[in-house]
């Protein structure tokens, strides 16, 4: 058996034991699920072990698959941090990285910052992958990620503060006409609104409220919505105002199909950071794309 059938072997067998089941570790290595049984009955045999009890309904170590996985956990560890050392050391980034971002600020943000690497890095390849969830990095396979609002505590990750998101209140010139424009908080009763609902909270006014203390502030609220241009739409067709994004508002106000209201009231920004699993050299592919948006993105996120 040669070494390459042996790191087979040992990859194809930790992958099951990440995944739980033989099925998806078999979707996740791109293989058949006969395959994937046939690789770790070859690997039980070579050991003279039984590394998985096949009596459970759900996937189960033995005491000496257990051993044996965190054994091969270290081992890949320091094959990974072998790999990263050369990369890191290497002057022009080569290799995929594949990098996870919210829909929106991918698409108007992050992938104009990102795309011109591919031409000044000839061995770089880009892969951005557009979904507001928030991807495991390490079980999905991504190098980078970047996300918006607070981050959870990972002990597996490691994080770079990019920059700030700032939201600014605006309307329709049309809704402006026929509504009149709010001179201040109070002056915002009776109005309609226009919700950016996620998570079933609506993002914006809450805390406009939250921030109104003493006033009556009451919103008529008649639509809601998860899609940022889609509440951008509504907004231009004059159904009411509308918080948004700077970086996605700034078209509109050059446009002149929204308008800001309210300037002197502001929400508290969300941060955004890049997020990549913690490694112990980072690989130059990684620290291209973190320096990047680091230069690139807070001009992008700038209110006008």
């Amino acid at each position: 058996m040669t070494i390459n059938d042996r790191l087979t072997g040992i990859t194809t067998f930790v992958r099951v034991v990440d995944a739980g089941s033989f099925t998806l570790a078999a979707e996740r290595l791109h293989l058949t699920r006969s395959a994937v049984g046939k690789s770790i009955a070859r690997l039980e045999r070579r050991l003279g072990a039984t590394l998985f009890h096949r009596h459970t309904r759900r996937l189960a170590l033995t005491e000496a698959g257990q051993a044996y996985y965190d054994r091969c956990l270290r081992a890949l560890s320091e094959l990974d941090a072998a790999d990263a050392q050369l990369n890191s050391g290497r002057l022009q980034p080569q290799g995929t990285l594949r990098v996870s971002a919210p829909k929106l600020l991918g698409r108007h943000c992050i992938a104009p910052a990102l795309t011109p690497l591919t031409a000044s890095h000839p061995e770089l390849r880009l892969e951005i992958s557009f979904n507001d969830r928030v991807t495991d990095l390490i079980e999905e396979g991504f190098d980078l990620a970047v996300r918006i609002g607070p981050l959870g505590d990972s002990a597996s990750l490691v994080a770079r503060r990019l920059g700030s998101q700032h939201l600014s209140l605006c309307a329709a010139p049309s809704y402006l006409a026929r509504c009149g424009t709010p001179p201040d908080i109070a002056g915002l009763h009776g109005h309609r609104a226009i919700a950016y609902r996620r998570f079933d909270e609506d993002i914006g006014w809450r805390t406009l409220l939250a921030g109104a203390t003493g006033q009556d502030v009451r919103l008529d609220i008649r639509l809601r919505l998860d899609d940022l241009h889609s509440l951008a739409d509504a907004a231009i067709a004059g159904a009411g105002l509308v918080w948004l994004p700077c970086w996605l508002l700034a078209r509109y106000l050059r446009s002149g199909e929204l308008t800001p209201v309210l300037r002197q009231i502001r929400l508290l920004p969300n941060d955004i950071h890049a997020v990549w699993p913690k490694t112990p050299y980072l690989p130059a592919k990684t620290r291209v794309a973190v320096d990047t948006l680091l230069m690139r993105l807070p001009a992008m996120l700038q209110p006008e």
